[in-house]
């Protein structure tokens, strides 16, 4: 399937040229335009069960919109909400993505997406909640972000720490742990860190260069109160 990522600096968007028959999947509203060969309808990975489980258990949609060339080829363009960047990936099979809330934008067929438990420590601390998504199959991924993705790679045994609020994907075979930002407690917090992700390669880690969370109490504190 071709695509391009255009205007990836400032605010991208997909552009999909569909061949008769060929079909992508996006997050619900991530169609801009189309042609007129193309139907976008409302699915759910998973039937019934699979969607409710998004969108009780990780905060998602319980649809996904499946646009299909039907009459012929044809143009799609798709984008996300946020100011942002997007990244493809393509995922041959052997393992997974663990993707933050909003972090899937849109696939080529052959990708599932589903929720996926948590340990209690991670649901409550991690700052993703106890279920986030996970996506699995053959086919080429599209991650979008609150700002810039930047990959980290880390080789065996090595280590890096990130910020819950940057998080944006990693392979659901690597191992993290959520741990204080720094050795005490008072410390932790009035750093304005609180509590960190420790990633141990091997694997890459996505990142997003800004905070949603950040952004949205920014935007609190210029409201006036009451």
């Amino acid at each position: 399937m071709k695509y391009e990522i255009l205007y990836p600096e400032a605010f991208p968007i997909v552009k999909f040229d569909l061949k008769r028959g060929e079909k992508i999947k996006a997050e619900s509203d991530a169609m801009i335009a189309m042609s007129a060969t193309i139907d976008v309808e409302g699915k759910m990975d998973g039937g019934i069960l699979g969607g409710l489980a998004r969108a009780v258990l990780s905060g998602e949609s319980m649809f996904f919109q499946e646009l299909t060339a039907r009459r012929g080829d044809g143009e799609v363009l798709i984008g996300h909400q946020l100011p942002g960047g997007i990244l493809d990936l393509e995922l041959d099979g052997s393992y997974g993505l663990m993707v933050q809330k909003n972090g899937f934008l849109a696939s080529t067929s052959g990708i599932d997406v589903s929720t996926k438990a948590q340990n209690i420590m991670r649901g409550l601390f991690s700052g993703e909640g106890f279920f986030i998504l996970h996506v699995n199959g053959r086919g080429v991924v599209f991650i979008s972000s609150y700002g810039v993705i930047h990959p980290i790679n880390l080789d065996d045994g090595e280590e890096f720490i990130v910020d819950n609020g940057h998080l944006v994907a990693w392979p659901d075979y690597m191992e993290y742990t959520i741990e204080k930002a720094s050795s005490g407690w008072i410390s932790s917090m009035t750093s304005g860190e609180g509590l960190v992700c420790r990633f141990r390669g091997p694997g890459i880690v996505l990142i997003q260069t800004r905070n949603p969370d950040s952004f949205a109490q920014w935007i609190r504190s210029m409201v006036p109160s009451n």
